[in-house]
């Protein structure tokens, strides 16, 4: 899951010069709090008693991201995507088809370019991103059904 989070989508990739600017400014103000956060608790978890509770969740950071902290995930997001082929292990995708927070297209490029001979992909029609977690009751027991089974 983790995997997919890194690789981006073609309308918020960075050019090759914001990649390269980036990765200057981290060693000089690495811990810059530069990077405003997007609130997107209410695109990733459907439920609203979730949402709330991670609102106030005083362990949830809520704060401007570092720069050294986005910059990690860009570089090591775009050299992943590069080495998608090289993925062979057996492994399921799971994606709601109403993620705003990771499009499906992103798991399906995955997918399509993973070497391995034993994947499968679910796309669930009307779930947000948090499959797991955020979705209403009824979804999560579908996704866990679907996990368990595979």
């Amino acid at each position: 899951m983790v995997t997919i989070l890194l690789i981006m989508e073609d309308d918020i990739r960075p050019s090759t010069l914001a990649v390269n600017v980036l990765t200057k400014l981290c060693r000089i103000i690495p811990t810059w709090k530069i990077i405003h956060s997007h609130e997107r608790i209410d695109a990733a978890y459907k439920d609203p008693e979730v949402r709330q509770e991670i609102r106030s969740n005083p362990y949830c950071y809520k704060g401007s991201l570092r720069l050294l902290t986005c910059n990690q995930p860009i570089k090591f997001g775009l050299d992943l995507e590069q080495r998608l082929e090289e993925v062979s292990i057996p492994f399921l995708l799971v994606h709601g088809e109403e993620d705003e927070v990771r499009y499906p297209s992103v798991s399906n490029l995955l997918f399509e370019s993973a070497s391995s001979k034993d994947k499968s992909f679910k796309l669930y029609r009307w779930m947000w991103h948090s499959l797991t977690y955020g979705e209403l009751p009824e979804n999560i027991d579908t996704v866990f059904e679907d996990v368990t089974s595979w």
